[in-house]
């Protein structure tokens, strides 16, 4: 059941094979025994989960249910649900306790989903490696000597341990794509604005986007007909007709055209990892696909684009936790000021207090046309080269990290190393695109994934894709040892 797909999991479901309060006690178990060494998740209410369960087995018995229902599914501990502790991995919201749920835990809840938990994750979303978390890093399942990506390094982890059969996960600048490649699973990072961003809590705001962590391209579709849909609740989710993901998994390849950026193949990423793209490539002419090289000029600007930007919107969003309202407050001070200052050093760890100052810095006057404003200018003129890259390809094809997982501590005193990890998926963000990586081999005995990038809308048309080569592959379903 462990390495068992959701469409596999419904229908022992169906079936009676299995019970859903039986499936859930089965990974409560595996997290028992495995999370207190991966630290993958952060929170557990196990009468919550079950109870979630037994609602479940009662609408399957009515015939009533959904493919997810009574599937459980770990959720990001960045989505607010209702009378679970959220946390964003930070001090600061240590003890808050949701008072409502996230559109996403809602889609979930209304599915019959159960929730099996809340994941670790790099503090308010700042990190690549799973390693700012106020509760601690995760350990890759598959080396825990190594990080498993960030900032959903703990849904990542979760599904690699087959501690949960899929996960959530947000993306800001590559934090679903790059821990599924760390961590050999299949991540899907929708268009901007496909998934509600209420009860998200806040990082950059017109970067986040929320998208589904699980083993299979076709697992990736089944939770995307759950995620996806219209909230009038969150101004930037996009008001458009309900898809079924699923339609599109098995067309044929014959005549897609894959687009190949030269500046995604050059210097700073590993050889093992440009071999295993590479044979993933050739694969893909196999079935019929056809390459073409293709250019991103602006490729290298995303990196400072993206750091200016997103700590400008996390300086302006992270304002609201002062100690007056909810969160932490500081045991001692003399005065209001004292109360914000004391409350804000403590509750808040050093890489966002980091990303903090940078923004406040590029925001304030004298400094904001010089930095501000002329990074938006550059996010334009990247998302200008997708539109040109997209006139002559369908997908665009590429590593999803420039290496494999990494060793813990190796890059946490060099931050710019650390940035360096999202090389390849911070132009996704930029432009507001769909961007998925799947499984596509092992360097140096740790998985590598292969990122595909999509125009506007075109998630089933990636789903697609990805799903047609998990069918020649075998790497979405290979396990760590020793789980």
């Amino acid at each position: 059941m462990i390495n068992a797909s959701l469409k596999e999991l419904a229908a022992a479901l169906a079936s009676k094979q299995i019970s859903s309060v039986e499936l859930t006690q089965l990974f409560l178990d595996r997290i028992v025994r495995l999370n207190p060494e991966i630290n993958a998740y952060v929170t557990l209410d196990s009468d919550k989960s079950l109870a979630q369960a037994a609602a479940a087995d009662a609408l399957i018995a009515q015939g009533k249910a959904g493919p997810l229902t009574g599937i459980p599914v770990a959720q990001k501990d960045i989505f607010c649900a209702k009378g679970w502790r959220t946390t964003c991995g930070s001090k600061m919201l240590a003890n808050f306790t949701a008072p409502y749920d996230a559109h996403i835990i809602s889609q979930f809840d209304a599915a019959g989903a159960v929730n099996l938990g809340k994941t670790n994750m790099d503090e308010f979303a700042m990190g690549s490696s799973n390693e700012t978390s106020f509760f601690g890093k995760v350990q890759n399942p598959w080396d825990r000597a190594r990080v498993p990506g960030g900032s959903s390094g703990g849904s990542a982890a979760a599904v690699a341990a087959r501690m949960a059969p899929a996960a959530t996960g947000t993306d800001t600048g590559g934090s679903i794509r790059q821990p599924a490649s760390l961590c050999g699973l299949s991540g899907l990072k929708p268009t901007y604005g496909v998934c509600s961003r209420y009860g998200m809590i806040a990082f950059a705001s017109s970067l986040d986007q929320a998208g589904p962590m699980a083993k299979s391209a076709e697992d990736l579709a089944l939770m995307m007909n759950v995620m996806a849909g219209f909230d009038s609740r969150d101004s930037t989710s996009l008001q458009r007709e309900k898809e079924d993901y699923t339609r599109d998994l098995a067309k044929p390849l014959a005549g897609l055209r894959i687009g190949l950026p030269k500046e995604y193949f050059a210097e700073g990423l590993d050889a093992g990892v440009a071999k295993v793209v590479e044979e993933a490539i050739a694969q893909y002419r196999k079935l019929g696909a056809e390459t073409v090289e293709i250019s991103l000029p602006n490729t290298q600007l995303s990196i400072p684009v993206y750091y200016v930007l997103a700590p400008a919107e996390a300086s302006s969003n992270l304002s609201r936790y002062d100690g007056v309202r909810y969160g932490h407050r500081a045991a001692e001070y003399t005065d209001l000021m004292d109360m914000y200052c004391k409350t804000r050093a403590e509750g808040f760890g050093a890489e966002v207090k980091r990303r903090i100052m940078v923004g406040t810095y590029v925001l304030s006057a004298g400094y904001y046309d010089a930095y501000y404003l002329k990074a938006q200018q550059l996010r334009r003129l990247i998302a200008q080269d997708f539109e040109q890259a997209f006139r002559q390809c369908d997908v665009i094809m590429g590593p999803a990290a420039p290496g494999t997982a990494f060793k813990a501590g190796e890059k946490t005193d060099d931050p710019v190393a650390m940035y360096l990890e999202d090389l390849y998926t911070i132009a996704v963000n930029l432009a507001g695109l769909p961007g998925m990586s799947v499984p596509a081999g092992f360097a140096n005995g740790l998985p590598v994934g292969l990122q595909v990038i999509g125009n506007y809308f075109d998630e089933a048309r990636m789903l697609n894709v990805g799903h047609a080569y998990q069918q020649v592959t075998d790497w979405h379903t290979r396990m760590p040892e020793g789980i």
